[in-house]
């Protein structure tokens, strides 16, 4: 049987490590001992599993989302309901355990980057929950299509630093926030916002975010008797992707879809599809695929999802794609739009716009599968944070 953890060295395959200048080595080091430690603690995780019951208000449900399953003939859609979570979204699951090992650790203070807004939110509130300061990083087109989050953030606390340098999206949030971290770390946890990163972050996220697949497995067995056929999930970072993916990454007879942004085409340069079109390459400290120039530097890409606009993937993702365990697909800014559209009037949801690529894959995948096929898409956030964009685009269109 395939083992799917990194090695001793955080390599997943080829992909993974921790590629780090001199003076970042002691404290991701640091970051890695004491997550080593937690893991194996009982006590550890008897707190985060209580905060998650308690505060998060986890399980989250599964639905079978019976309009939106016969609008789309073909396969039941289960849809894992995590923009129920407190906050809206999937990230409060890895935040509230980076808080905690911050804790652990005795840090004062969490530093972090956000695109969507979405991370930076779940931070800040982990970060209020546990008496520590919040420095969230975030480009500043984002900031201006996220203005909801970025009030939640300082309603919480949270000190919102806008990064104006080269594309002021993801990928600059994360250099701006590293960029401190290097400076503040002996007092400040980095509590990188999705699957990447220098190991131990990909290891680490997926492991908080696995409870994501372990509750949607016993779910799906009492609901229909049976594992299903396919899970999809939208990929950009990669965090609640490998949240529903590892529980089930053993299960042959399980089909794995992740759905990257192909933006305005696959044939422009305005999309994010990092593992249908990257290179491997070198990332914030990761080796993994990256859209990146004939320099090696990372590439402009875009995505009209703030949380999936990142030239990198995590690690693990893009050793899943290299041994064929997960099919990753993609889905236009169209058609995302289309899903986000058709699910908020079929079933009273309105999803995120990163949800809303998976969602908008399932609409494909389902009349392929036929009746007696069964899919769990992980609806990974509420799109509250997206309507005032969704609004602008759409009036702009007209």
């Amino acid at each position: 049987m395939t083992d799917f953890n990194a090695d001793a060295d955080g390599f997943f395959g080829s992909f993974g490590g921790a590629h780090l200048p001199p003076h970042l080595v002691a404290p991701i080091a640091e970051v890695k001992a004491a997550y080593e430690g937690a893991r194996n603690d009982p006590e550890f995780q008897a707190e985060y599993a209580r905060l998650l019951a308690k505060y998060v208000g986890r399980p989250s449900p599964l639905f079978l989302a019976e309009r939106l399953t016969a609008h789309v003939g073909g396969a039941k859609i289960y849809l894992k309901r995590e923009d129920l979570n407190h906050t809206g979204a999937h990230k409060i699951n890895h935040c509230l355990g980076e808080g905690l090992l911050a804790k652990r650790m005795g840090k004062t203070k969490m530093i972090a980057e956000t695109g969507a807004g979405q991370h930076g939110v779940a931070l800040a509130t982990a970060a209020a929950l546990l008496g520590l300061e919040c420095e969230i990083h975030m480009g500043s087109i984002d900031v201006a299509k996220q203005h909801p989050n970025v009030v939640r953030m300082q309603l919480l606390g949270a000190k919102v630093v806008e990064v104006d340098e080269g594309g002021r999206s993801l990928k600059e949030a994360v250099d701006s926030a590293f960029m401190t971290f290097a400076r503040d770390y002996e007092d400040t946890f980095f509590g990188i916002g999705s699957a990447v990163g220098p190991d131990p972050y990909p290891t680490m996220v997926r492991d908080f975010q696995s409870v994501v697949g372990r509750e949607a497995r016993q779910q799906i067995l009492e609901d229909e008797g049976r594992l299903p056929d396919a899970l999809v999930a939208a990929v950009g970072g990669g965090s609640n992707a490998m949240g529903l993916f590892t529980e089930f990454l053993p299960d042959e007879d399980v089909a794995i879809w992740g759905v990257e942004p192909a933006g305005e085409g696959l044939d422009s340069d305005r999309h994010a599809a990092t593992i249908t079109l990257g290179t491997p390459g070198m990332l914030h400290g990761m080796q993994t695929l990256v859209l990146q120039d004939d320099e090696g530097n990372a590439a402009p890409v875009h995505s009209i999802a703030s949380g999936l606009d990142y030239p990198g993937v995590g690690p693990q993702h893009a050793w899943l794609r290299e041994i064929g365990r997960v099919n990753y697909v993609s889905a236009t800014d169209q058609e995302t739009l289309d899903a986000f559209s058709l699910l908020s009037r079929l079933e009273g949801i309105i999803p995120a716009l990163e949800s809303s690529h998976a969602v908008a894959h399932a609409i494909k995948l389902a009349p392929e599968l036929g009746p007696d096929g069964v899919i769990i898409v992980n609806l990974s956030g509420r799109g509250d944070k997206d309507i005032d964009y969704i609004v602008e685009r759409m009036e702009g269109r007209a």
